[in-house]
């Protein structure tokens, strides 16, 4: 009571986000239909419901001292064994991902990481190993090229993860704080 859970991410833009979203239901992911392709920036953080606009004032001022950038996704990568988890991995733009990450831990999101920063888009999760290895195979030659204009604040609604407010990159310091995703 009196928390939500947020997270902050760059959402994969269609045609791109429906190609991962569908190769993910393909391979089983229970997930799959809950999360949005993205890459995350915070992940899930609990945030006091009376911090939600000193929250969306520091990801205004955050996104607004970074300017847009390029995404070049490309090939597939694993967290395993550490983690059961197969992503494609950021050829491009991961280091201003970094930098915004490292912007964003402040404030109501100055949290510490569980794990180092690593920008990538998963594709498959809590699966076997055979279902691990099928989805790493089939998505080893994937490529997908695009600008990333804004930063989302998600929410979790319960069921599934929600983008609720997007922030411009680049934006003047005096624009609003923010507006619906």
């Amino acid at each position: 009571m009196g928390e939500t859970i947020v997270g902050v991410a760059v959402v994969v833009p269609d045609p791109f986000r429906s190609q991962l979203h569908d190769a993910r239901v393909r391979f089983g992911d229970p997930q799959a239909r809950a999360i949005i392709p993205h890459v995350t920036l915070i992940g899930p953080t609990p945030v006091a419901d009376d911090r939600f606009d000193e929250l969306d004032h520091h990801l205004a001022r955050t996104a607004a001292c970074h300017e847009p950038f390029r995404v070049l996704l490309r090939g597939t990568q694993t967290f395993r064994p550490v983690s059961p988890v197969v992503f494609v991995g950021l050829e491009d733009g991961a280091a201003q991902c970094a930098a915004l990450e490292s912007a964003l831990r402040a404030g109501p999101l100055g949290v510490a990481a569980s794990f180092p920063y690593h920008p990538h888009v998963t594709v498959a999760h809590d699966l076997d190993d055979a279902a691990l290895d099928a989805a790493q195979t089939a998505m080893a030659t994937y490529q997908a090229a695009f600008d990333v204009t804004h930063v989302h604040r998600f929410v979790h609604d319960g069921e599934a993860w929600r983008p609720v407010h997007r922030f411009a990159l680049g934006a003047t310091a005096d624009a609003p704080a923010g507006d619906r995703a």
